[in-house]
């Protein structure tokens, strides 16, 4: 028998499987700077968008700036325009602040005491028998005080007094900022000299926390109060409301303000 000759593995398959990893590695080594060339613009891309926001940030400083410089001169403009002031607050803020600052030795401008409320309260005994009184004091409180009251209830019921839970027995109201010193205004100026035979207020009716309540017998000192249409006379608690430690604070500030101590 002839012997099978086995065929022989051809010589050109090998030199493509030899020669496959270099070209592999070429390849690779072109697509590297490729990979680099686009990784830059990525990178540039968020410096790119901080310029631009540093861009757009500037002129909001700028605008801000403005704005903080004009505000003086808008305040400026308003107070040449005269819008109004009370008198008293003007007082404050020009001599009394640094009258006190001078006397006390306070080293920061907030710790200057100032008048914070000033407290109306009217209570009605009438009221027991008839209801509808309590509706003219709180009116004759509005016309005073220039703000509508709060009308006050009974809180329980108290048979000896023929009070009833919930009964309307008087009227409130508080007052700040510009109708406060208004109302200080007309109480130095005005009702406090109509009041008959006064003899000054007095000195220790502070309550040593700063605040300071004085009593009158007769509302109708008040210019507003018609005495021909006063159905009838009130009596008046005023409670003047300061940012004061002790009294000697207090009793300072309101001798700044004019009030009429006794001596």
């Amino acid at each position: 028998m002839a012997e099978e000759k086995k065929p022989k593995p051809a010589k050109a398959a090998k030199a493509p499987a030899e020669g496959a990893p270099a070209a592999e590695a070429k390849a690779s080594a072109e697509k590297a700077p490729a990979k680099k060339a686009a990784a830059k613009p990525a990178a540039e891309k968020p410096a790119a968008e901080k310029a631009a926001a540093e861009k757009a940030a500037k002129p909001k400083a700028a605008a801000k700036e403005a704005s903080a410089e004009a505000a003086p001169a808008k305040a400026k403009a308003a107070a040449a325009e005269g819008v109004y002031t009370p008198r008293l607050k003007k007082h404050y803020e020009e001599i009394v602040r640094e009258q006190l600052t001078k006397q006390f030795g306070y080293k920061n401008a907030q710790e200057v005491p100032v008048i914070e409320k000033i407290v109306l309260n009217m209570g009605v005994g009438e009221a027991v028998n008839d209801t509808k009184k309590v509706t003219a004091a709180a009116g004759d409180l509005a016309l005073i005080a220039g703000q509508k009251p709060v009308v006050t209830r009974a809180r329980k019921a108290i048979s000896t007094f023929k009070v009833r839970e919930n009964m309307p027995i008087g009227a409130k109201v508080t007052l700040r900022k510009t109708r406060m010193y208004e109302f200080l205004d007309r109480l130095i100026t005005v009702a406090l000299p109509r009041v008959r035979d006064f003899r000054g207020l007095n000195p220790k009716s502070f309550d040593g926390r700063g605040s300071y309540a004085l009593g009158i017998k007769e509302h109708i000192v008040f210019p507003e109060i018609d005495y021909d249409k006063a159905e009838s006379i009130l009596g008046l608690d005023v409670i003047v409301v300061t940012s004061a430690k002790t009294d000697d604070e207090a009793r300072a500030l309101l001798r700044a303000f004019n009030f009429p101590f006794r001596q």
